[in-house]
């Protein structure tokens, strides 16, 4: 390989290979980072919104203490405290655990300004028809909340993407982290760093795309 060449294009098409493997580590966590988040973030904002105190204000302060402390820390944290505590869990699984945690915390916030956006009304007329909370929440309030709030999780879908070269801290080798385990052996870092940026690039695109077509269809659906 010619060392005078800025971008050798044979070099690069050889990193694709290893480059791709460890991109599946990165889809892998945001995907299963974010099915945490949305999940565990929505169960946040109901219990924030819970009319008894003794549930509303812990969890309000776990919300504001979790978006208050940086995600590095987080990771830091449960890589090395969890296993104290008798929990062995991989570097994979923590990190997804702590990017699902992390941003559960923010997705809550979106969720509950979805829920205060829903008219009284509503609620009133649930009363009104002594629907239970349950029937409320899922027939009701829930169907007119998450749709409006779909593009600000998709946000935060892309987000956490580029969050997970993060996970290398605690050995996770996702995609950046193999760009520069390649770079640090060949002395070579244009070729995957340049390789790196475009998939993020497009993958962000791609998620961008599917959550517009979400948001579409969910709006179709509610004309209905």
């Amino acid at each position: 390989m010619n060392q005078d060449v800025i971008f050798d294009w044979g070099y690069a098409f050889s990193l694709l290979p290893d480059l791709g493997q460890a991109l599946v580590i990165t889809i892998q966590a945001t995907v299963l980072g974010m099915a945490l988040a949305v999940t565990l973030g929505l169960l946040l904002a109901m219990g924030r919104r819970a009319p008894w105190a003794v549930l509303s204000y812990p969890v309000a302060f776990v919300i504001e203490f979790v978006r208050s402390t940086p995600l590095l820390v987080q990771i830091y944290f449960l890589f090395y405290v969890l296993p104290g505590l008798g929990l062995q869990l991989s570097p994979l699984t923590t990190g997804v655990l702590a990017l699902g945690i992390h941003y559960a915390a923010y997705c809550a916030e979106v969720y509950r300004a979805g829920i205060e956006g829903v008219p009284r009304g509503q609620l009133e007329a649930a009363r009104a028809l002594n629907l239970s909370s349950w029937r409320t929440a899922t027939g009701i309030v829930l169907p007119q909340a998450i749709p409006p709030v779909v593009p600000a999780l998709g946000n935060y879908l892309i987000a956490m993407f580029k969050d997970t070269p993060l996970l290398s801290a605690i050995t996770v080798v996702e995609v950046l982290q193999q760009s520069k385990i390649i770079g640090s052996a060949t002395f070579r870092y244009t070729e995957p760093l340049t390789l790196v940026g475009v998939m993020f690039l497009v993958l962000s695109l791609v998620a961008a795309f599917g959550v517009r077509q979400l948001e579409g269809w969910l709006q179709r659906r509610g004309r209905r």
